[in-house]
């Protein structure tokens, strides 16, 4: 009987951490945007087979996304990693609160894109390397401007420059969304010349046959 009893739980043990592997194979999206996600991951094929869950909080400090390993990924190799991004349910403006599934398509793919682009980073560092980065993006500023100066570059040079304008320009030319979230933005990503200073010169490094 206790001899039954063990396999048996062995059995159930296998079975859920088959079913965990299964679930971790694939990303999970919400359908409210699921086609604006899957735009911006069109632009990512490197991240094919990698993923990601993108999941709504009911309220994030000091953003609207935030992309993040899973504590599991932290044990794992590059290429078995799996990664969440936190979505807040909704973003203010004027104190008035807003639904985040209700901004501009445009804007919303520009800034899931830019969640990709630290992926992306996230993907070319070893485990401690990641860990250390969690800690740094703390305590330091100046690493906070250099990361997300980072992922919006890698979601430039993914050709998604016009869905990145696009959400800078309804973040700093909105006259009611606080002045604070502004400053942040200004402080520590790329601004809209710097993004289209970055397109130039990619355009001439394509015309140049460099890329």
């Amino acid at each position: 009987m206790k001899r039954k009893l063990k396999l048996l739980f062995l059995l159930s043990i296998s079975v859920f951490l088959i079913i965990l592997i299964l679930k971790e194979l694939k990303n999970t999206i919400p359908d409210s945007i699921r086609p604006e996600v899957e735009t911006a991951l069109g632009h990512f094929p490197e991240l094919k087979g990698i993923p990601i869950e993108f999941k709504f909080k009911k309220n994030i400090r000091k953003s609207v996304m935030q992309a993040q390993p899973t504590w599991s990924a932290l044990l794992k190799p590059k290429s078995k990693r799996s990664y969440v991004i936190l979505i807040s349910e909704e973003f203010k403006i004027s104190d008035e609160e807003f639904k985040t599934v209700d901004m501009p398509t445009d804007v919303l793919i520009g800034w899931v894109g830019h969640e990709l682009g630290h992926v992306m980073d996230y993907q070319e560092r070893g485990n401690l390397n990641l860990v250390g980065f969690g800690v740094r993006y703390v305590l330091l500023k100046e690493f906070v401007k250099k990361a997300e100066r980072a992922a919006d570059s890698f979601a430039v040079s993914r050709g998604m420059s016009e869905y990145i304008l696009k959400t800078k320009r309804f973040i700093l030319d909105h006259s009611e969304i606080d002045e604070t979230y502004k400053t942040r933005i200004k402080q520590y990503y790329l601004s809209p010349d710097e993004i289209m200073e970055m397109v130039k010169e990619q355009d001439s490094l394509n015309d140049n046959g460099l890329l």
